[in-house]
């Protein structure tokens, strides 16, 4: 059974059926790749069969330690950036709310994520939101060394040495790191942590399903089994099927198909606020697997109706190089019947028998056709309900979709080998040892500028 539907409704002025038909020697030759482990970066793709295969002592352990934070704390600080924390934060909002700690029960523990960025003032802001607060930290790096994190670990287990004294502060800390290397491995040993392993085999954007997003997740209550089943059901719905049968390589054939014609921007739009975040794991996904040797789509967003309400314009009417992908919720947890007024002032009256996601969704499909008459290729995949099998389901359709893109582009879309020119550059001009001669040269061209 299949918790996702792919739609493909708008896409029918852009893309005729014999360019399917045409792609698909490409596709079978992408699939045989993957699922053989015999393309590049094949030593990454162990999220193939993860779910299916996960370990049941891992996940007691996971579950046990979520138990031992929610009795100990009313707050878990999680401490990482990009796939050590994108993934986390975007199944909590989604599964929950993107306003859960505002919510949160007086025995819920709340989730807060740090590490994310380097701003005193939001690392200051979080820490009063804390206040007095019995807290725990979930520190995510696999090598203890990621800037951001180790920065912010720092702050926070200084607080928690202030409050709970060395021992204490140890007890409160879970290491999620490698399992035999790293200055935070090193650490973890030597202070006595909790810990959980990153596996060696999984990159950080493919990490969700792993001990990175689950901890988190089950702290918060979130049923980690559900989604883990979720995504074990889509290994079997995705792996094998052919194009005509795998809602998975349909996305990917389309988006490749889009591509060749010039439309290279995509937009991931949604209806609902608490799928804001799964977007932003879904622009680091896409991102950083397909944006190499000067190739690939470029990942955006689109938080509707909102931002209909900024740039919808542009969609509308500007350049003709991107397209949507929706992804759309056809149940949400909660509606509301829009309330029956005696006048009409605000001239709602024709609305009044309806309820809100009515609303939202007749405009969800009026935006599609506007946007689509406009020359904007739409494709929409929905969800039959907001839970955890769907959310596994959901975060296996995207991986295994830019796993096979990357292959179409002859690309390894499981490295990313940009992302140290940037690091490369920050660390010169911090005066990271061993940077020396980089520091001058940029520090050089800083001065010129």
């Amino acid at each position: 059974m299949t918790a996702i539907q792919f739609d493909t409704f708008g896409l029918a002025p852009f893309i005729k059926e014999h360019e399917y038909e045409e792609l698909k020697p490409q596709l079978a030759l992408a699939q045989k790749l993957l699922f053989e482990k015999k393309g590049a970066g094949a030593a990454y793709t162990d999220w193939l069969n993860w779910a299916s295969n996960f370990d049941p002592a891992e996940e007691a352990k996971i579950l046990q330690l979520a138990k031992k934070v929610q009795s100990e704390s009313k707050v878990l600080v999680v401490i990482g950036i990009g796939g050590s924390y994108l993934g986390g934060k975007m199944a909590l909002e989604f599964m929950r709310s993107p306003w859960y700690n505002d919510l949160a029960e007086e025995d819920q523990t709340k989730v807060y994520f740090a590490g994310n960025q380097m701003s005193s003032m939001a690392l200051t802001q979080l820490l009063r939101v804390i206040g007095d607060a019995d807290f725990s930290v979930n520190v995510i790096s696999k090598s203890g060394q990621t800037t951001e994190a180790a920065l912010a670990f720092r702050f926070f287990k200084e607080e928690l040495v202030k409050r709970y004294g060395q021992a204490g502060a140890a007890k409160r800390i879970i290491a999620t790191t490698d399992a035999k290397q790293g200055t935070l491995r090193a650490e973890t040993e030597a202070a006595g942590y909790d810990n959980l392993v990153v596996p060696n085999d999984i990159g950080g954007r493919f990490s969700v399903l792993t001990a990175v997003g689950l901890l988190p997740l089950a702290v918060a209550g979130i049923d980690i089994k559900a989604l883990l089943a979720g995504a074990a059901a889509a290994e079997t719905l995705y792996s094998e099927k052919k194009l005509e049968e795998n809602p998975a390589l349909q996305y990917a054939a389309s988006r490749r198909i889009l591509y060749d014609k010039g439309y290279t921007t995509e937009i991931l739009a949604n209806w609902e606020p608490s799928l804001q975040y799964f977007a932003e794991w879904w622009k680091q996904l896409m991102g950083e697997s397909e944006g190499k040797n000067q190739k690939g789509i470029y990942p955006t967003s689109a938080n509707y109706s909102t931002d209909l309400h900024s740039f919808g314009q542009y969609i509308q009417e500007g350049r003709r190089d991107l397209f949507e992908t929706v992804v759309r919720l056809d149940q949400v947890a909660e509606d509301l019947a829009i309330p029956k007024l005696e006048g009409n002032e605000d001239g709602l009256a024709y609305l009044e028998g309806k309820t809100l996601n009515e609303v939202n969704q007749t405009a969800a499909d009026g935006v599609a056709l506007a946007h689509i008459d406009g020359g904007v290729p739409n494709m929409a995949v929905r969800l039959a309900k907001q839970d955890e099998y769907s959310l596994g389901e959901l975060i296996y359709f995207f991986e295994m979709s830019v796993a096979i893109s990357g292959y179409l582009f002859a690309i390894n879309p499981f490295n990313q080998p940009g992302v140290e020119a940037y690091k490369t550059a920050m660390f010169a001009l911090l005066g990271k040892p061993g940077y020396e001669d980089e520091t001058k040269r940029y520090q050089d061209r800083l001065n010129r500028s």
